[in-house]
């Protein structure tokens, strides 16, 4: 009787220790980890070309082609414009060139008023000019070399003078010279240093000429009359 109670215990026991080894192997080696079902998101981050481990490449959705509505709302860009064209400015008138010439009216010692250039030359006047109704110089040639003519392409400098006594007039060379109350001016080539006045009187017809345009009959050489005014 003991030895059949003996025999059944190890019975037992031996198909206690059977049916543990079928549920270990059924459990995966005896440990408390359960199957879990591989989803996508696992195989991406084990990596689909063997890179296990490493982050998964987002990419991003492919962009839809435009519609041809979409295309025709589109904004238009103006075209830029060259900027016009403006007109050169206005340029201010030239100023006529300032003359070097200078006529300065004075009072001198014995002579009274005179007319002198910027260097200090007397000024005489001819009194076979025709001083109107066109102011015109009679002294050309050879006259003219004695008695060279005050030139000057635009009206000098004054001082001492009444302005609208002086103009400019045309010889029968072309050339401008100065004239003054409508006598031309001259200077006298055999005076001998400014402020000279050999040429006082001389044939009876040159004159120092005065500020008014005048003839001046002071200091006049032995032999020569005052002509009539």
């Amino acid at each position: 009787m003991i030895r059949r109670n003996r025999i059944a215990i190890g019975l037992a026991a031996g198909l206690a220790v059977v049916l543990g080894l079928g549920v270990w192997s059924a459990t995966g080696s005896g440990t408390n980890s359960k199957p879990v079902a591989q989803t996508e998101t696992d195989l991406g981050v084990l990596g689909d070309y063997g890179d296990a481990g490493s982050n998964p490449v987002l990419q991003e959705p492919a962009q839809a082609p435009a519609t041809d509505t979409q295309q025709q709302a589109a904004p238009q860009t103006p075209a830029v414009q060259p900027p016009a064209a403006q007109p050169p400015a206005a340029q201010p008138p030239v100023a006529p060139p300032v003359s070097s010439l200078r006529l300065i009216g004075k009072q001198v010692d014995k002579m009274g008023m005179v007319v002198q250039d910027g260097d200090g030359r007397t000024l005489y006047r001819f009194d076979k000019d025709t001083p109107t109704p066109d102011t015109k110089s009679n002294c050309n040639g050879q006259c003219a070399q004695t008695w060279p003519p005050v030139l000057s392409e635009t009206v000098p400098q004054i001082e001492g003078i009444d302005p609208s006594l002086v103009k400019l007039i045309t010889r029968a060379d072309g050339k401008k010279q100065v004239a003054l109350g409508n006598w031309p001016l001259y200077v006298y080539s055999l005076d001998p240093k400014p402020g000279s006045w050999k040429g006082q009187g001389v044939g009876g017809t040159w004159f120092v000429i005065q500020p008014n345009g005048k003839r001046n009959v002071e200091c006049l050489p032995p032999g020569v009359t005052a002509p009539a005014a």
